[in-house]
Parts: structure tokens; sequence; C-alpha cells
């Protein structure tokens, strides 16, 4: 053994050393920079870990008052101003951090916790309004991505009560929706929306004349800084025409109300792409009734309900009789039709009302040249006969005569599927060959022979106070707003009066001079004659 061992060392000194190389980088005993730095980094964020769970561990009142004996340890005020904004900057990066956790955590809890595959809570959301669908997208990832689909967007409401959407959020929801766009609503009604079929009044309203509760003012120049993205423009409705009109190729609903800078030329080029269109309704906008009828009849021939409120009330008289002809010609399928604050003659609503012969729906309130005559042998004609709904409230020149010569048609038969009558009036009905003596009394209705034979019948009839019309023309130089909606004084209905057939008897002949333009003097003694879409 000693002479194995002695040899051995022998060959050891014999041998002659290698040259020293470098070391490998596998070798244990010469790690290179990287792997150091890495280790170090890691013990690193082991140590932040660690100083971290101890820094939450700690009591409010602790670290409070080791706040204080740190802060009471710097000698100069700049060093103690200066951890004062490094424990400010901390802190404010621990509570962002916080949030951003809060956040993840409870999108995933709600992810987990929904009970419904992605194809049924796409379903859900397709029943949801616009602004649901929104709030919902944000609070997990899973809702998001559903809430991305499609078929979640076929059905747009974007109706604010002050102006706060604009041109791109519109370009957004109807790109979202693609050829599945079935419904668009868009602009601002201030209050409530009333339903336009079970309501008569007024839903005009202008930026230009109220403030709202943000502040927005269009006589504030300084308020109107910043506030022009939330405003539509002319352009709200160009994604319809998108990829070859195809976005609106499919859409049956098109509501608009209160867009002030929407013409005629950008409504006529949405509507040219909205052959499948079922249901107009336009509010406020200052757009003309003959070309916007003429795009109609043009466009949309498979419409069924046009509603049509005028942004200046009694002004718009551009309405021409080949118009009226060709929108009963093309739009055969029309049931429901208003057309609200126009100067509207009635030989002009006698060709719409007798044209349309699915027509169950009138409403011709705020029309300033309407007397009545156009009711005339209306209720047995095949375009008048399934008229359930007749509103014809507030027409200034509407007379007592024609209203009773009406109600007598109604008792005699005629009208058999009329349901309501809404023939009220804030400055009373015309009398017989005197246009300024004002009937206030809704005492010529038969409301006893009315309830007795037609019991489904409805007949709605509001009138003032005596000499209360007197009044309003002394304020026609008020704000229009506030005399559409300040309540007017409303008398009982008053018990039935025999004089009511003598006087439909005696009424023979309807006004032939319904639609001349002699009376046009007439409007301007009506307190309503005030431009409201005046710049």
């Amino acid at each position: 053994m000693d002479t194995l061992l002695l040899r051995r060392q022998s060959l050891a000194m014999e041998t002659p050393k290698p040259s020293p190389k470098r070391p490998c980088c596998s070798a244990t005993s010469g790690l290179n920079p990287k792997s150091t730095t890495s280790s170090n980094g890691f013990s690193s964020y082991i140590d932040h870990d660690v100083l971290l769970e101890s820094f939450l561990g700690l009591s409010d009142s602790s670290f409070d008052l080791s706040f204080n004996r740190l802060l009471s340890s710097k000698a100069s005020d700049s060093e103690q101003n200066d951890m004062i904004n490094r424990a400010l900057r901390l802190g404010s990066a621990l509570l962002e951090a916080g949030k951003r956790s809060a956040r993840a955590r409870d999108s995933m809890h709600n992810a987990v916790v929904w009970a419904l595959p992605s194809d049924l809570t796409i379903k859900v959301f397709s029943l949801l309004d616009t602004q649901s669908l929104c709030y919902a997208a944000v609070t997990s990832s899973f809702f998001k991505n559903c809430a991305a689909d499609p078929a979640c967007y076929a059905n747009v409401d974007l109706i604010t009560v002050v102006p706060r959407v604009n041109n791109v959020v519109v370009a957004t929801m109807v790109h979202r929706a693609g050829n599945g766009l079935q419904s668009l609503k868009l602009g601002f009604v201030p209050g409530p929306l009333a339903s336009s079929s079970g309501s008569s009044q007024p839903m005009v309203n202008f930026i230009r004349k109220s403030t709202d509760a943000a502040g927005f003012s269009w006589n504030d120049k300084r308020s109107r800084q910043g506030k022009e993205y939330s405003i539509l423009t002319r352009s709200c409705l160009a994604p319809l025409n998108a990829n070859n009109g195809t976005p609106g190729a499919c859409l049956r609903r098109l509501h608009l109300y209160n867009i002030e800078r929407l013409d005629n030329t950008a409504l006529n080029a949405a509507l040219s792409a909205c052959p499948s269109l079922l249901d107009l309704e336009i509010v406020g906008l200052h757009v003309e009734l003959r070309q916007t009828l003429e795009s109609i009849s043009k466009f949309c021939p498979l419409i069924e309900r046009l509603f049509f409120e005028s942004s200046k009330t009694g002004r718009d008289d551009s309405l021409k009789l080949p118009t009226c002809s060709d929108l009963v010609s093309n739009c055969p399928h029309l049931s429901s039709l208003a057309l609200r604050g126009f100067k509207l003659h009635d030989y002009k609503a006698r060709i719409l009302a007798k044209g349309f012969r699915k027509l169950r729906y009138i409403d011709f309130s705020t029309s300033y040249s309407i007397t009545g005559a156009f009711l005339k042998n209306l209720g047995g004609s095949v375009g008048g006969g399934l008229l359930q709904v007749l509103i014809l409230r507030d027409c200034m020149h509407l007379k007592e005569v024609e209203v009773a010569r009406l109600l007598a048609a109604v008792l005699a038969g005629d009208f058999g599927h009329l349901k309501y009558l809404d023939i009220s009036n804030r400055e009373g009905l015309v009398s017989e060959g005197d246009w300024y003596h004002r009937c206030y009394s809704p005492s010529f209705i038969p409301i006893v022979r009315l309830s007795e034979e037609r019991p489904d019948l409805c007949v709605l009839a509001e009138f003032p106070l005596e000499g209360s019309f007197n009044d309003v023309e002394q304020h026609n130089n008020g704000d229009v707003n506030s005399e559409i909606n300040s309540s007017s004084h409303l008398s009982s209905l008053a018990s039935d009066s025999s004089s009511f057939m003598s006087a439909s008897e005696s009424s023979d002949s309807s006004d032939q001079g319904s639609g001349s333009e002699d009376s046009s003097f007439m409007y301007e003694e009506s307190s309503d004659e005030v431009d409201q879409g005046s710049i």
C-alpha cells in the first residue's frame, strides 16, 4: 500500500501542469455576473416582500409614531420635506396597487360565480339598454368579451338628459352592431321621455335656449369650450352609410331628438341607407317637412310609423300636394302618422288621412291651419274607417262647428273603431264666422249620449277659462318653452247640451277656404308664433 502511494505521488510530480483556463460557466466556483445579478435580484425581491409584509402588519398608531420619530431625526427642513414627499409617493403607489388588485379579484370573482355560459350571457346582454350594457362590460373580462358580441348592439339607445354623446360613440356602437343593427335612438330630451303615442305634449327642446344641470349654455362661450366633444354634429348618422350602407340595411327603428346640427342633406343621406325602416321619429330637427317626406317616400317604402314634430312651430309651410300624393302611393303600409307643429291645411290633411288605407293613428297637434273640415265624411271612407286615435290638440284654427259635426258622425255610426279623441285647446275653439270669438266651454259635447252609445270612446276636451286667450296673447314675446310647459286652467266637463244636435244640423257645409293662404295674417295673432330655432 505504501509503495502504491509513493508511485502515485511520483507520477503526479512528473506530469506537467496544464495552463490555467477560464472557469466554466457551469462551474459552481465561478458564477458569471448575470447569474450573480439574478440571484441578488431574487433575493432583493424576497427582501421587498418581507419588508412590505412587515409594513402592512403595522398598526395605525405605531406607524404614525414611527414616522414622526423618523421625521424628527432629520436635521434640516429639506430632509424632512424629502421624507414627506417620499411617503406621499409610496402611499399613492400602494393605494393604486391595492385598487388594481381589488379590481382584478372582483373581475375574477364575477367570472367564476356567474352561472351562465357565454351564449346565454350574450342573450341576456342583448336585452339590456345601452347604458346598462356598458356598465356590465367593465365588471369582468368575461363580461367584456360577451358584451363585444354584435347581438348586444341590435338596439342602440343613446338618448340622454343632457348632451354628452358625440359622433365617436355613435360610430363605435354602429360598428359593433354591424349588419345586425335594428334600432338606433339619438339625441337628448331634458326630463323623462314620454311615449309619443300616449302624450301630445311637445318634446322639442333647444340647447341654445336652455342651460342644463351641467351648466352647458350656447350663450356662454367659456362653458362651450371643452363641451364640443359631447355634441352630435351633422355627420352623426354617417356610420349608417359605411361599407356601402351595410349598417343601415336592416335598421327598423330610427328616433332622433333635438340634434340641432343635423340638416336635410345629412338626414336624407341616412334615410337612403335604410330601405327596411319601419319606425321613424323626428323631434326638434332643423329639417324641412317636404324634403323629409320626399326622402321617406323614395327610400323607405315599408315604413309603418312616422312621428315628426317641427322645431319651428307654425313656420314650416313647405308641404305640397304632390309630396302628399307620392307619400300615400309609395308608403302604403303606414298605420301611424303624427305631423305636429306644421302649417297643414285641411285639403292636404284629407289626402293623407284618406289615402292611407291602414291608418289607425293620427296626430295633427299644434297644426296652424287645420279647421277640421278634412274630417267630413272621413269616418265611413276606406282611409278613415280603421282610425282608432285622433289627436287635434291645440290646433289654433280648429272650429267648434267641425268638432260638433265630427261627434255627430260618431253618434251616427261612423268612426266605429275610434277609441281616443283629443280636441283640447288652450286657446279655445274657433266660433263659426268669427275667428276672434273663441269657445272655451265643452258644453256642446253630448257626454250622456256618447257614454251610452260609445262607452269605449274616450273624449278629452280641456279648455281654459274664458278670457285666457287674451292673456296668452299679451305674452307672445315670452319664452316659448315656458309657454309650452305652463299648465292651463282646465274647466270641468259640462253636462249634456240639447243645443248640440241643432248646431250640428245647421252646419251643412265645411269651410271651403281652409286651404287658402288668405288667412295667413291670422297666424301672427297667436302667442305661439315665436321662432324657437332662431340663432
